[in-house]
């Protein structure tokens, strides 16, 4: 933990789950602290985030020493079960500029292969300032934990990753304006959008497009945490490191700041669809270097390590899906 900043998070100790609150690698249980009672859990504390926010902050501004474990005496679990997640898709300039930029096209022909990126970068800046961001939703049942298992589905030949900045969402919001997007937020998280890309689309269906459902919604397909970081200790959403790491090789490596749309244009566009509600999780795309890119796929025994900057590290093991 970075030092005098706390996240809320979810331990378990001694096998009693609790929602907490983390600080120079000690844990508190919420619900043990003055005012707190009622929040035994992190949605809960979410849904009152604006109350829980300003006494958890006074609190920790001089923690109490009772009642305080330390953090390698707990395991950490997903830090939230959010209601509804939505995904962005396609959200990174150069990741999207290069897969374009290998497409066959008629008014890039003659062009060398830098030009061809050049070309598809203008047309991903003028995406940014014209165009619309596209989301879907995953099941909250994806959801796990930051040192869990990812479970590789039977028969998926292609399961992918896709490291991403999670926002979570602190208020209900409807038709929120860029502007005061952020003032919704009530933290940001690590997550892993895990992805079979060999069932993105069905072969007798080709007209329908994506299927989500069977390429994104498995058990274990969201691992999220380790903890969440308040918005106010994250100056800048669009300043982070995104890190992956699959057995010790760097995969993904880049910055928010490449987001073609970044984390308030998101937050406008899918709360003009639909009513945002607290604790929700919004996954605001992955840049370049997921399976796809290096042709290579998740394995059992892979170990994959995904760091975002301020956010922590996860680090999850992969595993066959048993009979």
């Amino acid at each position: 933990m970075v030092s005098h900043h706390h996240a809320i998070g979810t331990a378990t100790h001694r096998g009693r789950s609790f929602a907490c609150v983390i600080q120079d690698d000690r844990v508190w249980n919420v619900a043990s602290l003055p005012g707190l009672a009622g929040f035994g859990n992190t949605l809960a504390i979410f849904e009152a985030w604006d109350e829980v926010d300003g006494k958890l902050s006074a609190i920790m501004a001089a923690p109490p020493a009772a009642g305080a474990v330390d953090l390698a005496d707990v395991r950490l679990e997903a830090p939230l079960r959010p209601r509804q997640i939505f995904c962005s898709g396609a959200n990174y300039r150069r990741h999207v500029a290069e897969l374009s930029a290998k497409q066959p096209d008629p008014a890039a022909e003659g062009l060398t292969s830098e030009e061809r990126l050049a070309r598809a970068m203008a047309m991903m800046d003028e995406r940014s300032r014209t165009g619309t961001p596209y989301a879907f939703v995953k099941l909250p049942s994806a959801v796990t934990g930051p040192y869990d298992r990812i479970i590789l589905p039977k028969g998926a030949a292609e399961p992918d990753w896709e490291l991403e900045l999670g926002v979570v969402i602190g208020r209900p919001a409807r038709n929120v304006p860029r502007t005061d997007a952020l003032s919704v937020v009530a933290g940001y998280v690590v997550t892993n959008d895990i992805t079979v890309r060999d069932r993105v689309y069905r072969p007798d269906l080709k007209a329908i497009g994506t299927d989500w459902l069977s390429s994104k919604c498995a058990e274990t397909f969201l691992p999220t945490g380790p903890w969440i970081v308040p918005a106010r200790f994250v100056p800048d959403p669009q300043a982070l490191r995104i890190t992956l790491t699959l057995n010790g090789q760097v995969m993904q490596d880049d910055s928010t700041a490449d987001m073609i749309f970044d984390v308030a244009r998101q937050i406008e566009y899918v709360s003009s669809r639909v009513r945002l509600l607290p604790g929700d999780i919004l996954c605001t795309g992955s840049p370049a270097g997921n399976g796809t890119h290096h042709q290579r796929f998740l394995q059992p025994g892979d170990v994959v390590e995904g760091t975002i900057t301020g956010l922590g590290t996860q680090t999850l093991t992969c595993v066959a899906e048993s009979d």
